[in-house]
């Protein structure tokens, strides 16, 4: 039967689209967004039919007909830092190419981290999943998340039952460490962070990968030698100028980011030091700025560890149920914040 004129007049619909190509409308709906579990004939047929009624896809109605919001939402401790806007660029990209909207939830205190959690009945009517980025959770967040319907992805932190991407930041904190040591420093400091509303896992994984290099080194870590810099860049100036003036002073330093690590040489340099003859400083992330300031550094893939988690996150909504953990590498890249140990310049 052919299309009358008052048929071509008015703009299609999916139901339109549908009854003619003798299927669902969810089954349109993936078939027009390239989502699986489609045949390939049904699809060309699906495809065809959209073509000739000149179908325009409503974005709401589609999602109505499919079943999901095609909306995911992305929980991080704060919004300002590069470290989490590199994660949220990577995952933006991964998201928009599946014709995925994203909601952004900053999580600045322990009562937002707190109400975020368990009102999951709320959250699970705006989103199809959730990609959750160094927000550690206790053993009752982990059990509301567990329960719930919506899909669930970590970076930054492993959990049993559903996907996540990390690095290994103790192995890499030891990279970092034993590259001082065997430039032939002793005495090497430590700037990290101590516990706050929002704790995560990576200042305590790093702390073991400086505490165990030492001692493989026959080393001792002393207390004296370790600083909070609260991973921003006066943070670290503060903990530098705290190393700076303790009664062992340090050779070397391995600071746990490439913020903190920028505001840790200019303390260095403040005090009439020189980087690295006097002091030399070691930073982690590889930062858009260290190659600037020749930081040497530990390179971890931002962006790429939000894109992965962001594609396990669009998988799992899709129906992968295989939750797998994806560990990206890390890289020492050499610059000039750090050299042999020449004397102490006290």
């Amino acid at each position: 039967m052919s299309d009358t004129p008052a048929q071509l007049d008015r703009s299609a619909t999916i139901e339109d689209v549908a009854s003619q190509a003798s299927v669902s409308m969810a089954t349109v709906s993936r078939a027009l967004r390239g989502l699986p579990n489609v045949a390939p004939d049904t699809r060309l047929k699906v495809l065809e039919v959209a073509k000739k009624l000149n179908y325009r896809a409503d974005p709401h109605a589609s999602r109505l007909a499919a079943g999901k919001t095609f909306s995911v939402g992305m929980a991080v401790p704060q919004l300002g830092r590069w470290y989490f806007s590199q994660v949220i660029s990577g995952a933006r990209d991964a998201f928009a190419a599946a014709g995925y909207d994203l909601l952004l939830f900053a999580l600045g205190s322990g009562a937002e981290r707190a109400r975020f959690i368990h009102e999951w009945a709320v959250l699970e009517k705006r989103v199809d999943g959730l990609l959750l980025v160094d927000l550690r959770l206790d053993p009752d967040e982990l059990e509301a998340v567990r329960t719930a319907r919506t899909k669930v992805v970590s970076v930054g932190d492993q959990y049993e039952g559903f996907p996540s991407v990390t690095v290994d930041n103790k192995a890499a904190a030891s990279v970092a460490v034993r590259h001082l040591i065997n430039l032939g420093h002793e005495t090497i400091g430590y700037i990290g962070d101590g516990p706050g509303p929002l704790p995560f896992s990576v200042p305590n994984d790093r702390r073991a990968g400086w505490e165990q290099a030492l001692r493989e080194a026959n080393l001792v870590p002393l207390a004296d030698l370790e600083a909070s810099g609260g991973f921003t860049v006066e943070g670290g100036h503060r903990a530098m100028t705290q190393l700076l003036t303790a009664r062992t002073r340090p050779t070397a330093v391995f600071v746990c980011s490439d913020e903190m690590a920028m505001g840790a040489v200019k303390a260095v340099r403040e005090h009439g030091l020189r980087v690295p003859q006097d002091i030399s400083v070691i930073g982690f992330d590889d930062h858009d700025l260290s190659e600037i300031i020749d930081l040497t550094t530990i390179r971890q893939p931002v962006v790429d560890s939000g894109r992965v988690a962001g594609q396990l996150l669009i998988d799992a909504i899709a129906g992968d149920t295989s939750a797998p953990h994806h560990v990206l590498p890390t890289e020492l890249v050499l610059r000039k914040t750090t050299g042999p140990y020449g004397g102490r310049a006290d």
